[in-house]
């Protein structure tokens, strides 16, 4: 299980990385929002999914942005839902923007009992055009309280690959 104290210093040194942040305009910067979609695939009890995401954020500070995405598990049974609130701070640069992230996501799961995790993620945006980015990175998620005899692990660290529109 992950241990709460690095989750709560990733939080802090998010937080201490934005309010520092020098000024900058860009599609990162304070008061910018970004749209995102998601096309995956999963698996849970040997039953393969497509996954399909939506996810929102708004930059209350330069480079540093809270989120929101939900996620709809589909082919498979059971029925499965993940919303998932994040932070993320970006460093922007002009050819591509690392990133680093922190989540935690309720998983509603039919017939089961619900499924929670917290996590981070870490990456980086390669602009596709003005407003527009492909994320790449890595995603390790720790499932809190995994009793349940439907994972076979309770961690998960794979790569993620995104596409995000700025407003």
């Amino acid at each position: 299980m992950m241990n709460k104290h690095r989750l709560l210093t990733a939080l802090f040194i998010l937080c201490a990385i934005s309010i520092s942040a020098s000024s900058f305009a860009g599609p990162f910067s304070k008061g910018s929002s970004r749209v995102s979609v998601a096309l995956g695939n999963g698996q849970f009890l040997n039953d393969d999914y497509l996954i399909l995401g939506l996810g929102g954020g708004y930059y209350l500070a330069n480079g540093f942005e809270i989120g929101l995405d939900v996620d709809v598990w589909t082919g498979g049974d059971p029925s499965i839902y993940e919303i998932t609130p994040t932070m993320q701070y970006v460093f922007q640069t002009p050819s591509v923007s690392p990133y680093l992230g922190v989540f935690y996501s309720h998983s509603y799961i039919s017939d089961y009992s619900d499924s929670e995790s917290i996590g981070y993620r870490m990456g980086i945006y390669i602009p596709t055009s003005e407003k527009a980015y492909f994320g790449f990175g890595v995603v390790n998620s720790e499932f809190q309280d995994c009793t349940d005899t439907a994972f076979n692990d309770c961690s998960d660290t794979y790569t993620e690959l995104s596409f995000m529109f700025m407003l």
